[in-house]
């Protein structure tokens, strides 16, 4: 009896069939591999974002209010410094005012209420510093009543040596000042009464402290506690100034304001 042999595998007659797309992308566990999306392109190129530190913007303004107000301080300092040792070394003091006498010629009104007045004005001004000298502008003066402006005067600019006294003479005065009908002035006027009197000065100084010259600084004297009467005739009143005071104050402008 012959011996049949049977084939190992059966011969393939057929077209091979064609690979599944991306049959050749295999993942390693038989499962297929498909394109890949656009966002997984996209991620793929794209660098990781790693934040970069940057400063604060508060804590740079931070530093420099810091920075600003340590400047301030030294500043401070320093001029406190400064202004201990001119101190101490010339003992400043403000220069004194008083009013010495105040001759009344002229305080009335006419018939159509209008003011006329004329006073002659004598002022002291002493100087109590060893070491300073004081140089004076021209100082405009004006005599208020009642609130009212009663004379206008100029004394011209002059200088303080040291340990001097000085006095300063000129005429104030007035001509058609309107005066309203109701102001205390008209009733006390016509009423012949003792009127107060505001006296103020307005000038600039500057002093000299050894060779050193400061600048020009304002200051205003205002005299206050002064009582004068009309005279009844062409004989001019003496005004009572035994309880005025004077008042010296520096006019230290800053900005909008003057203090």
């Amino acid at each position: 009896m012959a011996e049949k042999i049977y084939p190992a595998s059966k011969p393939n007659t057929g077209p091979t069939p064609a690979a599944p797309t991306g049959a050749g992308n295999g993942n390693g566990n038989g499962n297929p591999a498909f394109p890949a999306t656009k966002a997984q392109m996209y991620n793929a190129t794209r660098p990781v974002y790693r934040p970069q530190p940057r400063r604060s913007r508060r804590s740079c303004c931070c530093s420099c209010c810091l920075w600003i107000t340590c400047v301030i301080l030294l500043l401070i300092v320093i001029a406190a410094i400064a202004g201990g040792v001119v101190y101490v070394l010339y003992r400043p003091h403000r220069p004194s005012f008083s009013v010495s006498s105040l001759h009344v010629s002229q305080f009335n009104l006419t018939s159509s209420d209008k003011l006329t007045t004329k006073f002659n004005f004598t002022i002291t001004a002493r100087n109590p510093n060893k070491k300073i000298v004081f140089f004076y502008d021209p100082v405009s003066v004006s005599f208020n009543s009642k609130d009212v402006d009663v004379g206008d005067g100029l004394i011209p600019a002059f200088t303080m040596g040291k340990k001097n006294t000085t006095m300063l003479r000129t005429t104030v005065s007035t001509t058609g000042q309107t005066v309203d009908d109701n102001s205390a002035l008209k009733s006390d006027l016509k009423n012949k009464k003792s009127l107060p009197l505001k006296i103020q000065l307005d000038t600039k100084v500057k002093a000299k402290i050894g060779s050193f010259k400061t600048k020009k600084v304002p200051i205003r004297v205002t005299c206050e506690g002064i009582k004068a009467a009309a005279p009844t005739g062409k004989t001019a009143t003496t005004a009572t100034t035994s309880d005025g005071k004077c008042k010296v104050d520096l006019r230290i402008k800053i900005w909008k304001w003057t203090i």
